[in-house]
C-alpha cells in the first residue's frame, strides 16, 4: 500500500477534535494496524455488497459499503482503494493487485475483470478473495490513512460461451460432415481448460482456388443438425482477410482465395481468427531441372507466416518457377513473374499465365525470398561470393547411435536433400564431411506439417517420430522437414 497519505495522529486530534468529547472520546485511542502504517478508527468499517458478477464489464459494480457513522462532522472521506488478494490454492502466487474504488463501494467493473483474469483465468466461475478496503479520512486539511477492514467476496468474470471443439467446412469438403470425415476437419488444441487455453487450430490443404468456409462447434454435432445456432463465421460475406473476427449472428463465409496449406487459429477468448499460409514451396528451373521430380528436391526455406527463401550460387540459365508442394508438376498453378525472363530485383508473382523470371546476376550468389500473402519476390546478393563447400552434409544422432552418418544429396549449390524414416522421437544434427569440426542444430519450430528453423545453431534438433523430405542450406543453416504421408 502506497504511504503517501500519512499524517500524524496528534495532528488530526489536535486540529479537529480537540473541543470534541463524548460521541468521539473513542478518536483519541486509535488502534494502529502495523501495515503501511495505516489505522483503525472504531466503527469504522467495510462490509461486503455480495458476490459480483461481471456480465457487462464498462461499468462500475457494487463490492461493499463503507460505515460512515462515527465520523465526526466535518471529517469527509477521500480517496478509498480496495488491495485484492486471492484465496483459492490456484492462485496462491499471484500477488495482491489495488484497484481503486469510490466512497459508494463501486469498483470499474474493466479494471475488477482484468484483475480477477490475472489472479485465476478466464473461466466463468466465482473466484474468491480477501479485498482490503482502506480510505483517507480527511479534516480540516489533515488526512489520516485508515484501514476500514478485511471482507471476502467472490467475483465471476465475464466470459463467452467456448465450445469443447470445433470443426471447419467448407467447399473443400462439399459443405459436410459426417461420422468418418470429423476427425479430418476437426480443430486441435491442448489438454488445458477452454477457458485457460482457448486457442483451436487446424491445417487446411487445399487443391483448388476460392474455397469458402465456416466454424461449427460440437453442440451442432451433438445435436446433429449442422447449421443450428452457434455456427462462426465472417460478418462479410466472402471475406478474404487474413485475420478478423468471428460472428454467430448471421456467419457468413471466409475465403481462401489460393490454393495452398493454411494454418487457421481460433482464439475463442476474443471470438477472432487467423489464417496463415503454411506451404512449402519448390523451385523448378535451370539450376537443377525442369521436372517436377527436381523441384520436389529443392525447397524453399520456410521463414514463418507467408515467407520463405532459398541461398544458392544461381548456376545455368538462373531462371525458374515455383510450385507449392501440393500442385508439383501442375504447370498452369505454377507462380512465375509477369514477363517472361524477368531480371528485376523485385517483382510481382502470378500463377495464371505464369512466366520464367531470372537472378540478376547469372552465376553469383542470391537470397530469393517469396511472400505468398502479398505475391511478391526479391533478390539479394550475398557479400560472401565465396562460401566455404563441402563435399558431404550428412544426419546423424540418436537414430544410428550417433554412429554413421547419413549422407545428403547435393540438389544445387549448397542445397541438400535426403528423405528418411525416423522410427522413433530422436535428437540429431547435421554436419560437413563426417566431422564434428562443422555441424548445425538449432530449436525446431513446428507448423503445420513442417518443422523448421531459419537460423540453427548448435543445440541438438528435436524430430519427432515419421518420414520426412528434410532440406538444409549449409551456408543460412536454414533447415526443414517436411512430413511425408
Amino acid at each position: 500500500m502506497k504511504k503517501t497519505l500519512l499524517y500524524s495522529l496528534a495532528a488530526f486530534v489536535g486540529l479537529s477534535f480537540m473541543s470534541c468529547s463524548g460521541d468521539y472520546d473513542d478518536w483519541m485511542a486509535p488502534q494502529h494496524n502495523d501495515q503501511d502504517s495505516a489505522i483503525t478508527i472504531p466503527g469504522f468499517t467495510a462490509s461486503a455488497a455480495g458476490d459480483v458478477n461481471l456480465a457487462n464489464p464498462g461499468t462500475d459494480v457494487k463490492v461493499f459499503s463503507l460505515s460512515t457513522a462515527t465520523l465526526p462532522e466535518g471529517a469527509q472521506l477521500g480517496h478509498t482503494r480496495v488491495v485484492l488478494t486471492p484465496t483459492d490454492e490456484a492462485a496462491a502466487y499471484t500477488l495482491p493487485q489495488e484497484l481503486d474504488a469510490t466512497n459508494e463501494g463501486t469498483i470499474d467493473s474493466t479494471a475488477l475483470q482484468t484483475a480477477v483474469v490475472k489472479a485465476y483465468g478466464k473461466r466463468p466461475s466465482a473466484r474468491p478473495f480477501k479485498a482490503h478496503v482502506y480510505s483517507d479520512v480527511v479534516a480540516n486539511g489533515q488526512a489520516l490513512f485508515v484501514d476500514a477492514g478485511e471482507i471476502s467476496v467472490n467475483v465471476s468474470p465475464k466470459a463467452p460461451f467456448i465450445s469443447k471443439a470445433y470443426y471447419i467446412v467448407g467447399d473443400f469438403n462439399s459443405w459436410s460432415l459426417n461420422e468418418t470425415s470429423l476427425p479430418n476437419y476437426k480443430f486441435s488444441r491442448s489438454d488445458k481448460d477452454v477457458y485457460e487455453d482457448p486457442i483451436f487450430t487446424f491445417t487446411l490443404t487445399t487443391t483448388g482456388t476460392n474455397q469458402c468456409w465456416k466454424i461449427i462447434p460440437q453442440e451442432n454435432i451433438d445435436a446433429n443438425n449442422l447449421w443450428a445456432q452457434g455456427v462462426l463465421g465472417t460478418a462479410k460475406d466472402g471475406d478474404i482477410s487474413d485475420a478478423g473476427t468471428l460472428v454467430t449472428d448471421n456467419p457468413q463465409a471466409g475465403k481462401i482465395v489460393d490454393a495452398g496449406t493454411y494454418v487457421i487459429t481460433l482464439n475463442m477468448i476474443d471470438y477472432t481468427y487467423s489464417v496463415v499460409r503454411a506451404d512449402s514451396y519448390y523451385m523448378v528451373g535451370g539450376v537443377y531441372g525442369w521436372n517436377a521430380e527436381a523441384a520436389s528436391k529443392l525447397a524453399f526455406y520456410n521463414e514463418g507466416g507467408s515467407k520463405a527463401s532459398i541461398t544458392t550460387q544461381w548456376t545455368g540459365d538462373a531462371n525458374l518457377k515455383i510450385w507449392n508442394r501440393a500442385n508439383i508438376n501442375n504447370w498452369n498453378l505454377a507462380w512465375g513473374s509477369v514477363t517472361d525472363g524477368e531480371t528485376a530485383a523485385e517483382g510481382d508473382l502470378v500463377n495464371s499465365g505464369a512466366n520464367a523470371f531470372v537472378c540478376p546476376e547469372k552465376g553469383a550468389y542470391y537470397t530469393l525470398t517469396i511472400d505468398m500473402s502479398s505475391k511478391k519476390y526479391s533478390w539479394t546478393k550475398l557479400d560472401n561470393q565465396e562460401p566455404q563447400a563441402f563435399s558431404h552434409v550428412s544426419i546423424i544422432g540418436g537414430f544410428n547411435d550417433w554412429k554413421a552418418d547419413v549422407d545428403m544429396t547435393q540438389t544445387a549449390p549448397h542445397n541438400w536433400y535426403l528423405r528418411h524414416k525416423f522410427t522413433a522421437a530422436t535428437e540429431m544434427k547435421f554436419r560437413a564431411d563426417h566431422e564434428w569440426t562443422t555441424s548445425w542444430g538449432g530449436q525446431t519450430a513446428a507448423l503445420a506439417d513442417m518443422i523448421y528453423c531459419a537460423a540453427a545453431g548448435g543445440d541438438n534438433l528435436n524430430i519427432p517420430a515419421g518420414t520426412y523430405d528434410i532440406y538444409f542450406n549449409d551456408i543460412t543453416g536454414q533447415f526443414m522437414f517436411v512430413a511425408v504421408n
